[in-house]
């Protein structure tokens, strides 16, 4: 519910700050005191695209803000969405800079329009006898018939379980694609697929191939420099040697004289066992390095091969041939094993619309279910709105496609009097006739079902008399179940309200200001006898004011 309002430099108002309640709540004024500021300011708060007009002081901000309770309301999966601090108490405010750019908060955290007004849908339901034109539409329709059958859990079911035939059902689409490509390109993609396995190197280690080849290719070079070395360790380490064994002679002996020569005593030591190791290697090498013309042969062909590849497929490593080979695998898949994976996926596309049709089935008898109740509840309460002949149809009949809500449509139809014809509401019914028609919904849907705050914005005009008393009973009742306010020109209803808010201007320094007031019991009194006998106050009317509050 609506628990507080603030509003600073808005339209006519310099600055106001008010306090609501739950249950009934009405708000009266004189034409043109003000009554549309105060909606204009809420439907800014709940998303309205801003415009720099309505700041009244063009050198300073315009604040709006709201506060809600949201105990009643299931909201937390939305804020969590959102990545937005859920609290039971949440501030709402909207900021209209002097340049003319708006911004949005959520417990202080700014927000997108986007999000603000998908978050306002849900607080506040604005109506007006102006604005009724939405009731014609399906989605209100459903949303009523929906709320009423407890289809809400079946419907989410559906639309998870629809989502994934869709997938599923592209997904057979994808293969029967790549099922074709794959028959059409066949022969060329095996050409390549053989030629990759043919030439053997794609477990192939490159760097070691071109090692061998600038080995193979230098034999001689690399031979006689071996034997350079070979010759060197034969005749000119000799006296070396000599001069290292004694080296180590003499680090051993200064080694057991005091351990701190005992590194590198090991360090020596270590220099001359790495010597011996490379001689043996070099032996190893010039040993086992011949010429081998046949091999060198190979290794070009195959490097070559490999660099040849590279071009062709636009590689550049062994490893990005690899993944050509598994593309090309994959686009050489036999349709034996497109046909089996389709098959697969069709098994299960079919137990999927199978689920789909139950749960259609499901949602559509919940709906047919409440129309008879639904149909003679709502004829009781328009009777009793004046419009006693009407009668009303709501018929649900099946859609050849999956909508997003299930298999049906919906149409409301109206006989608005007698001897009349049955006729879609947007054709059938007036402006007045459409806001009796969504004030007897809501009643009937506030008993059943959790709603946003209401707003009503004088949907009693034309009305008087019993009407207007029952108009007033409805929106009394209506309190019991959820937060309702109502800007009304009614004393009927005016009195009806378990607070009431007065809109009115002052005017001072040639400058006009609206106000908002709580009346007080006495106020309240004097209100309603306006309301009912003009400016001067009788004491008829103040009689009459005072049988209507109590």
């Amino acid at each position: 519910m609506l628990s507080s309002l603030y509003i600073k430099n808005y339209a006519l108002i310099d600055e106001l700050c008010v306090d609501f309640i739950s249950g009934l709540t009405t708000i009266t004024g004189e034409t043109g005191a003000g009554k549309s500021i105060l909606l204009g300011g809420l439907s800014l708060v709940l998303g309205k695209r801003a415009n720099l007009s309505d700041i009244k002081n063009p050198t300073q901000k315009s604040i709006i803000e709201c506060i809600f309770k949201l105990d009643l309301y299931d909201l937390k999966p939305f804020f969590h969405q959102n990545d937005l601090e859920y609290d039971h108490e949440t501030i709402i405010r909207r900021e209209v800079l002097p340049s003319g750019k708006s911004r949005a908060f959520i417990n202080d955290s700014p927000v997108t329009l986007a999000v603000l007004s998908d978050l306002g849908l849900k607080l506040i339901d604005i109506h007006s006898q102006h604005e009724t034109l939405f009731i014609v539409e399906e989605a209100f329709q459903f949303d009523i018939i929906d709320a009423l059958g407890k289809t809400k859990s079946d419907i989410e079911k559906y639309i998870k379980t629809f989502h994934k035939y869709k997938f599923i059902d592209e997904e057979i689409k994808r293969l029967k694609k790549k099922k074709q490509d794959s028959i059409k390109d066949f022969d060329y993609h095996n050409f390549l697929l053989n030629e990759l396995k043919e030439s053997q190197i794609l477990g192939a280690n490159l760097q070691e191939l071109e090692s061998d080849y600038e080995t193979l290719s230098n034999v001689d070079q690399i031979q006689e420099e071996l034997s350079n070395i070979m010759l060197f360790y034969d005749n000119d380490m000799i006296g070396f040697n000599a001069q290292f064994m004694l080296l180590k002679q003499r680090l051993r002996k200064l080694s057991q004289i005091s351990r701190e020569y005992e590194p590198l005593y090991e360090r020596i030591q270590s220099i001359g066992i790495e010597m011996d190791d490379i001689y043996i290697d070099f032996e190893f090498k010039i040993n086992n390095l011949e010429s081998d013309p046949n091999r060198l042969g190979a290794i070009e062909s195959k490097i070559k091969t490999v660099h040849d590849l590279f071009n062709k497929h636009d590689a550049n490593s062994i490893d990005d041939l690899n993944e050509v080979f598994k593309n090309l695998e994959d686009k050489t898949i036999g349709s034996d094993l497109y046909d089996k994976q389709i098959k697969e996926l069709e098994l299960n596309l079919e137990k999927e619309l199978n689920e789909i049709n139950h749960l259609c089935s499901r949602i559509t008898k919940k709906r047919k279910a409440i129309l008879p109740k639904l149909v003679s509840e709502l004829e009781s309460i328009l009777s009793s709105l004046g419009m006693e002949h009407a009668k009303f149809q709501i018929s649900i009949d099946p859609s050849e496609t999956f909508l997003s809500n299930g298999k049906d449509m919906i149409s409301f139809m109206l006989k608005a009097n007698k001897g009349s014809k049955f006729l879609p509401l947007r054709n059938g019914a007036s402006g007045g006739e459409l806001s009796r028609i969504i004030l007897a919904l809501k009643y009937i849907l506030s008993k059943h079902h959790q709603l946003p705050t209401i707003m009503f914005d004088e949907i009693d005009s034309g009305v008087s008399g019993e009407i207007s008393n029952k108009i007033a009973s409805l929106m009394e009742e209506m309190g019991n179940y959820m937060q309702v306010f109502t800007i009304t020109h009614l004393p009927q209803i005016a009195a009806r309200g378990s607070q009431h808010f007065k809109v009115y201007k002052t005017h001072n320094n040639n400058t006009t200001t609206t106000k908002l007031k709580l009346l007080n019991s006495t106020e309240r009194l004097d209100e309603i006898a306006q309301m009912l006998g003009g400016e001067k106050i009788t004491a008829s009317a103040k009689a009459h004011a005072k049988e209507l509050l109590n």
